[in-house]
């Protein structure tokens, strides 16, 4: 059999992590469930451990530093990542792995369905919907639920997986990630609850969909050079001929260039487009460079531990 671990990342999580541990134990009685505490201030280590998850730490603070720390320690063959706030339902993870194992797919995200205002609010699906549909549009559409905290992978993106993302941006990362590659990926259907009373969500609405909106430019700027630049290019272009216009007309009545200020900021923003259009080249050829060698550790991990008798 596949090895399976279940990886939980928490921050003041006491008052639920002892419900996910024991719902996934449940769950998938053969996973190893791994609680990786980032500096929590009440018990969450002591009852993520007495529920029977082995608990681990993260200094730096920040969900993307937790993911980095989990996906470098853990060996497996089939992760499942889930946040320790008990909203996601445990009993969907072995109908995700199963897919992962059967299609050899490399990440199966659950994508939140919830009827309740308090499990999801309508500001956070309209932000969740925006954000997912602008990544979309740069770089595919595979998934209306982008930023959902549930998933399952392959040890072969966990593996080759670049963290760089330090917070709640990390989703997007993982998105991206997957669509780059061209991996075999898929979304499934899953309950999204309210967290449990007493429990706090760390997520601030506004900070950190304004980390995740920079994160999709910055995702841009460095996997699609080419198009951000130009886009920049296109920009200034347009605004020196709109400049520029009505002194031509000037000068073709008068024969004279009445406003030089004018005239020498329409000359500056025709180089500075140049400059944007040759960088955008130049970039997306090191891009290209840099995406066949992500390519390349990507396929440097088989799917499963061979190891353990895997497919």
């Amino acid at each position: 059999m596949p090895r399976i671990a279940v990886l939980i990342p928490c921050h003041n999580e006491a008052v639920a992590i002892a419900q996910v541990v024991q719902a996934f134990r449940a769950a998938l009685p053969a996973a190893t469930i791994y609680v990786y505490d980032n500096n929590s201030s009440d018990d969450t280590v002591s009852v993520a451990r007495s529920a029977g998850a082995v608990v681990r730490k993260q200094q730096l603070q920040g969900k993307g530093h937790v993911l980095r720390r989990m996906f470098a320690d853990v060996e497996a063959d089939a992760y499942v990542l889930v946040d320790g706030d008990a909203t996601y339902d445990a009993a969907d993870a072995p109908g995700m792995v199963q897919r992962l194992l059967d299609e050899r797919l490399d990440m199966v995200v659950g994508t939140r369905i919830s009827d309740e205002q308090l499990a999801y609010r309508p500001g956070h699906r309209f932000g969740n919907r925006l954000l997912t549909g602008l990544a979309g549009r740069i770089f595919g559409h595979a998934f209306s639920d982008m930023l959902s905290g549930y998933r399952a992978f392959s040890r072969r993106f966990v593996k080759s997986y670049p963290a760089h993302a330090g917070g709640f941006e990390v989703e997007t990362e993982l998105t991206v990630h997957a669509l780059e590659q061209n991996m075999p990926v898929t979304e499934v259907p899953t309950r999204y609850a309210a967290r449990p009373d007493g429990s706090q969500s760390k997520l601030n609405t506004w900070k950190d969909g304004w980390r995740i909106l920079m994160t999709i430019i910055k995702l841009t700027k460095n996997g699609r050079p080419f198009a951000f630049f130009a886009t920049g290019s296109l920009l200034c272009a347009l605004l020196s001929l709109g400049l520029a216009l009505p002194l031509f007309a000037t000068y073709l009545e008068t024969g004279l260039v009445p406003r030089f200020p004018t005239a020498i900021l329409c000359a500056a923003l025709i180089v500075l487009a140049a400059v944007f259009l040759v960088c955008g080249l130049i970039l997306d050829t090191v891009t290209l460079g840099r995406r066949e060698q992500k390519h390349l550790a990507y396929l440097a991990y088989s799917p499963y531990d061979s190891d353990n008798g895997s497919k």
